[in-house]
C-alpha cells in the first residue's frame, strides 16, 4: 500500500470514532438540566353535606382570680385613655363563670391533608395600649395585619421559635403592618417593647379548624370533615387541656372544658 493510502485510511478511522463517540458536552448538558418544579399541592375539598360543627363552652370552677389593674404610670398618654384604670385582661372570667381568649384548635386528625390558607387577614390592633384581641389564631401563609389607631407609638415584636421572629415599630397614622407565618406554632408570644403590659398571644395552625372563646365562653369550629380527632384548649395561665372526638357526617358534638383556679 502507498504512503498515500496509508494516510488516507488513518483519516477514515479518525473521522468514523469520532462520529461514534458519545457526546461528552451532550452529558453534562443532560446532568444539569433544571429539575421540573414541584406540582403545587392539592388542598383537601370538604364534602360540605358531610361535614361537622364542633361546638363547646369553657368553664371556671374554683375560686376566681382577684381583678387586677395594669400598671401604666410610665406613659402618661395611655393613662389618660383609662381615667379609672384599665383591667388586666390575662385571664377573663366572664359574667356566667366561663372563660374568655381560650385557643381551641384541632391538633391531631388532619394529617396528610393539604388546606388553602385564607386571603382574608387576621387583624390585630394596638388600641388603649393594649393589644385587640389578645389570643388570635391563623393559618399558615394567611395574611396578618397590625394597625395602631391609638395616639402614641407603639412596637409590635412577635416572639416566635418556630417562625422569624420580627419586631417593628407603628406611630399615631402608620400604614397597617402586613406579615404572614410560614410554620405551624402553638403559640407565639406577642408583646410591644415600649409599653410592657402589652401582650398577645397568635395560634397559627396550617388548617381551618380552630376558634377563641368569647365573651360568653363559648366556641364554634365549622365545616369539620368526619373523622376522629383530638381537640386542644389552650389558656395562658391555666395551661391545656385536650379532648378526643370521633365526629360523624353531619354531626353536631359538643365540648366542655374546665379550668380550675386556684
Amino acid at each position: 500500500m502507498s504512503h498515500a493510502a496509508h494516510l488516507l485510511t488513518a483519516a477514515l478511522v479518525l473521522l468514523t470514532t469520532a462520529c461514534s463517540s458519545p457526546s461528552t458536552t451532550g452529558d453534562k448538558a443532560a446532568t444539569t438540566a433544571t429539575a421540573p418544579a414541584a406540582e403545587p399541592r392539592v388542598a383537601f375539598k370538604v364534602d360540605p353535606s358531610t361535614s361537622a360543627v364542633v361546638s363547646g363552652r369553657v368553664d371556671f370552677a374554683g375560686q376566681k382570680p382577684a381583678a387586677k389593674l395594669v400598671n401604666m404610670s410610665s406613659d402618661i398618654e395611655c393613662e389618660k385613655l383609662h381615667p379609672g384604670g384599665k383591667p388586666d385582661d390575662a385571664i377573663v372570667i366572664n359574667a356566667n363563670g366561663t372563660v374568655a381568649n381560650v385557643f381551641v384548635y384541632v391538633t391531631k386528625g388532619l394529617e396528610g391533608l393539604h388546606f388553602d390558607a385564607s386571603t382574608t387577614p387576621i387583624a390585630i390592633n394596638q388600641n388603649g395600649c393594649g393589644f385587640t384581641p389578645r389570643v388570635m389564631g391563623i393559618q399558615v401563609d394567611q395574611p396578618f395585619s397590625v394597625t395602631n389607631t391609638d395616639p402614641v407609638t407603639h412596637n409590635i415584636n412577635p416572639m416566635a421559635q418556630t417562625n422569624r421572629a420580627w419586631n417593628y415599630s407603628q406611630s399615631p397614622g402608620d400604614p397597617p403592618i402586613t406579615r404572614r407565618f410560614q410554620q405551624p406554632e402553638i403559640m407565639v408570644p406577642v408583646k410591644c417593647n415600649i409599653h410592657r403590659w402589652m401582650r398577645a398571644w397568635i395560634g397559627v395552625v396550617d388548617h381551618p379548624y380552630f376558634a377563641v372563646s368569647g365573651t360568653d365562653g363559648k366556641f364554634r369550629i365549622p365545616n369539620l370533615p368526619p373523622g376522629d380527632y383530638t381537640i386542644g384548649a389552650w389558656h395562658e395561665k391555666f395551661g391545656t387541656q385536650e379532648a378526643y372526638l370521633s365526629v360523624s357526617p353531619a354531626a353536631r358534638p359538643e365540648i366542655l372544658f374546665t379550668f380550675k383556679g386556684e
